[in-house]
């Protein structure tokens, strides 16, 4: 080491020195507010340092010791926070960025992704959705319907369906203009009834089986002291399958899907099946009517009175 480096090191070693004698008046604070009144106190102070210094194997010049004490007083050494305001806020909030910030880039993150993925994902699904509805009410529910009618006029045997299934097409077409989907879908959901129930084939077949009546009579609730007659039946297709068909129950007037119901008919009717069945058990005239391809209704072949019901 030259000699101009030991003589920068002396100022430097007193100046931590003095920093350290600050140190240890700024930790006995309730010993400065006593002593440093007057030449006599400070004097005091001073012997007193030197003890705390002397018992750590430290020798302090009283120059140094007094500089300290004059350092103090000064406020030298000392770090005066600067006052609150707006910079002083906007540093903490700086400093502290480590234990906020990735709670605050996360979050950024969600809202950016939350909103990028509605605006460029769920906005776009959405029109697309819009866009489809729209051009299958306006143009591919109108064209189905049509279709559909088509079939119905070159298919038909009875004026009765062309007639039903033109009402139903305008009537649908006016709701698809006018953008009324409910009532376009149940126009077009008519068409395509009327069209299957031109296409059915079947047989209309008496019931006679183990477990299974084949007829039943019942009193009407509105008139109990009247009595309807029924005999059961059920739709068999030329293949022998056994048919599920739309029956209204006039009972209650609601429409089910089933494979039996129950016809009304006279009590002659009832009587002359009885009579069949009880004979040898064997129902020998169990064909009571027929449906062909593009006929709406089943020709029946023996008297009926119109209604029919699907619980009993």
């Amino acid at each position: 080491m030259s000699a101009d480096d030991k003589v920068d090191a002396a100022p430097l070693n007193e100046v931590m020195l003095a920093m350290d004698v600050v140190d240890t008046l700024r930790y006995r604070q309730d010993l400065v507010m006593r002593e440093i009144k007057g030449g006599e106190r400070k004097k005091n102070l001073v012997e007193r340092l030197r003890a705390v210094y002397r018992d750590q194997g430290i020798e302090v010049p009283d120059r140094i010791l007094l500089e300290g004490v004059a350092a103090l007083e000064e406020g030298r050494f000392v770090y005066d926070p600067p006052p609150a305001g707006l910079k002083r806020t906007l540093a903490q909030i700086y400093v502290s960025r480590a234990r906020w910030g990735k709670w605050v880039t996360g979050t950024g993150l969600a809202i950016i992704l939350s909103v990028s993925a509605y605006f460029f994902v769920y906005l776009p699904f959405r029109q697309g959705q819009i866009e489809t509805a729209r051009i299958e009410l306006a143009e591919i529910m109108p064209g189905q319907m049509q279709e559909i009618y088509q079939t119905i006029f070159e298919e038909t045997k009875v004026q009765a369906a062309v007639t039903e299934a033109r009402e139903l097409l305008q009537r649908g077409q006016n709701a698809a203009r006018e953008g009324d989907r409910a009532e376009a879908e149940k126009a077009l959901a008519g068409l395509r009834e009327i069209r299957d129930q031109l296409r059915a084939e079947y047989s209309l077949r008496i019931v006679n089986r183990d477990g299974v009546q084949s007829g039943f009579w019942t009193f009407p609730e509105i008139n109990r002291d009247a009595t309807n007659y029924y005999i059961v039946v059920e739709a068999v297709d030329k293949n022998g399958n056994i048919l599920k068909l739309p029956i209204t129950n006039e009972e209650t007037g609601q429409i089910e899907t089933v494979a039996l119901w129950g016809i009304r008919v006279p009590e002659f009717v009832y009587n002359s099946v009885g009579a069949d069945k009880r004979d040898d058990g064997i129902i020998q005239r169990n064909i009571i009517g027929q449906k062909e391809f593009g006929f709406l209704d089943v020709d029946y072949l023996i008297p009926v009175s119109g209604g029919a019901i699907t619980r009993w």
